[in-house]
């Protein structure tokens, strides 16, 4: 039973990583000025959402529940990241790629850290390592639009 609550707890977490995300991005959607960056925004928030519901039919399949629409702290830090960095810097969306990249990688963290424990989580490990995929897919996307804006 103690292992349940375990999973249960880890898959938690990750809703509100991906919450923290969903957040992330529609802040970022609103500070660009950008169309095509806020269109990819929005589609980043779009599948952070996605991967919420999935991970709550997970949970209620280990006999928990999942309330929480919003994310963490690392959600508030996404904004606050994105406040701070747009007040005092003139290339604006490099700021909100900057904070992006932060929090994409704090969720791909928080996502092996999961992975570690392959035995607790057997029954829903692809759709771990598929959400994790996206994460990272997400990453190298917002690390490609910034090289861009450098150059």
């Amino acid at each position: 039973m103690e292992t349940n609550k375990e999973i249960i707890s880890d898959l938690k977490g990750l809703v509100n990583i991906v919450n923290d995300g969903k957040e992330g991005y529609e802040s970022a959607s609103e500070a660009t000025y950008s169309k095509e960056l806020k269109a990819v925004f929005l589609k980043y928030a779009a599948q952070r959402a996605a991967f919420a519901v999935e991970l709550k039919n997970h949970i209620a399949q280990h006999g928990g529940n999942s309330d929480n629409e919003e994310g963490g702290i690392l959600g508030v830090l996404h904004r606050t990241w994105i406040d701070i960095k747009q007040a005092i810097s003139s290339k604006e969306d490099t700021a909100i790629l900057e904070a992006i990249e932060t929090g994409e990688n704090a969720a791909l963290e928080k996502y092996d850290k999961v992975l570690e424990d392959d035995t607790a989580h057997a029954d829903h490990i692809a759709l771990l390592q598929r959400q994790r995929t996206g994460i990272l897919e997400a990453l190298k996307e917002m690390e490609t639009y910034h090289q861009r804006l450098l150059r």
